[in-house]
């Protein structure tokens, strides 16, 4: 079992902290396993058992659990005002009225309550505007690169294992299955592909045409690392098909698919004019094993594409707000907007040993004048300082 480091130390640093903390992400990437490991460190820094109350909603012998009241009695008559409880509702979103639950409990001092949920609508929801200021959420994704060589300790070959990387899976028991069976992992990602558009948006949002989300979802796979839109995505959809789609309708769509976390959206912001621009964002997959199953995924093609993908999700769990960044008539990969108002600046390459290549990728993050960080990502082996700007090879920044 892989220690999700990164995520375990938020919640050390969160414990008994008076704050609701919220696991989001999509299905299978990690969230009860990573409760399963905290709950065991509380239990071995001398926490007692009977004072974490764990509760899987996906499991069968609590699928009765529908109405919100049963379920807080039954929490409230299995503690004492006396000591600190451990509340863990793992998919907590399938309860009726849950933002009543988690309010109800979050009232109660001596609790200190954990809550995970696969779609965004856990904080889209009246939750946000019942807790506002008394919630901090944890989003969680598949293995990171660094997390995925832990799974692959015999290998030490890092850039094998990164080629490996950017082109199958790293849900964590797809990782564990491909040391078996290709098969199984492919029929494991569909499994997954098919839970999150038939469970959490054709049925949550009461699809008929099914059909046209999958188009829309195969386009997009098909686009990562792309500027897209609303307009431009019905258009290419719409040539040549009977079946027309709207652009309302893709509106629609990009906000399922961005709620259930199978694709991320980094907005276009302008540097030069310090503004959001409403227009042509980029959307990346949360698990590039996952453009198997709607896209041809040929192995080693469309490296450049993969590899921002993969620098977008780090740049995420890194901390702060990540965008595509446009200065002049320049594209800049990554503007990432530290908490401490700090920014850096990412420029992303499969590799800058053709000179034409080179002065194209350097010359955009290079008129930005300013002091902040700007490096340039790639597969190359050199490291170098260019003008300021850092030259790091990719997996030694992404092992760091």
């Amino acid at each position: 079992m892989i220690q999700r480091e990164i995520y375990l130390n938020k919640l050390r640093q969160l414990k008994d902290q008076n704050l609701i903390k919220v696991i989001t992400g999509i299905r299978r990437s990690g969230k009860s396993t990573l409760l399963e490991i905290f709950k065991n460190e509380l239990i071995y820094s001398g926490v007692f058992s009977k004072n974490i109350i764990f509760v899987n909603f996906e499991e069968r012998e609590n699928l009765n659990f529908t109405d919100w009241t049963e379920l807080y009695d039954e929490i409230i008559k299995a503690i004492d005002t006396d000591n600190k409880y451990y509340i863990f509702l793992d998919e907590v979103q399938l309860i009726n009225d849950f933002e009543k639950l988690i309010n109800s409990l979050y009232t109660k001092k001596n609790i200190d309550l954990y809550i995970t949920g696969s779609n965004a609508y856990l904080l889209s929801s009246e939750l946000a505007t019942l807790l506002t200021g008394r919630y901090i959420a944890i989003n969680i994704q598949p293995y990171s690169f660094k997390e995925y060589t832990l799974a692959y300790k015999d290998e030490k070959n890092t850039d094998r294992l990164f080629r490996k990387y950017i082109n199958e899976s790293c849900f964590p028991e797809a990782v564990t299955l491909s040391q078996k069976s290709k098969d199984l992992v492919n029929d494991y990602l569909q499994s997954i592909y098919d839970t999150v558009i038939i469970k959490d948006i054709a049925q949550r949002y009461k699809l008929r045409n099914i059909h046209n989300l999958h188009r829309v979802i195969s386009f997009l796979f098909n686009s990562i690392g792309s500027y897209v839109s609303p307009t431009n995505i019905a258009k290419e959809l719409n040539k040549n098909s009977k079946k027309q789609i709207s652009h309302n309708t893709i509106i629609k769509y990009l906000d399922y698919l961005t709620q259930s976390y199978i694709l991320y959206v980094a907005p276009r912001y302008d540097i030069k004019g310090k503004e959001l621009l409403t227009t042509n964002e980029k959307y990346y997959v949360v698990d590039l094993g996952l453009r198997n199953i709607t896209a041809t995924n040929k192995y080693d093609t469309d490296i450049g594409h993969k590899l921002e993908n993969v620098v977008y999700f780090e740049l995420f769990r890194r901390g702060g707000k990540v965008y595509v960044g446009k200065h002049n008539d320049k594209e800049i990969d990554f503007v990432v907007q530290k908490s401490n108002n700090e920014r850096e600046y990412y420029q992303v390459a499969f590799t800058v040993n053709d000179e034409k290549t080179f002065k194209r990728e350097i010359s955009a993050i290079k008129r930005i004048n300013d002091n902040y960080p700007k490096y340039l990502l790639t597969l190359d082996y050199d490291n170098a300082n260019i003008d300021g700007i850092q030259k790091l090879n990719v997996i030694d920044w992404l092992l760091q």
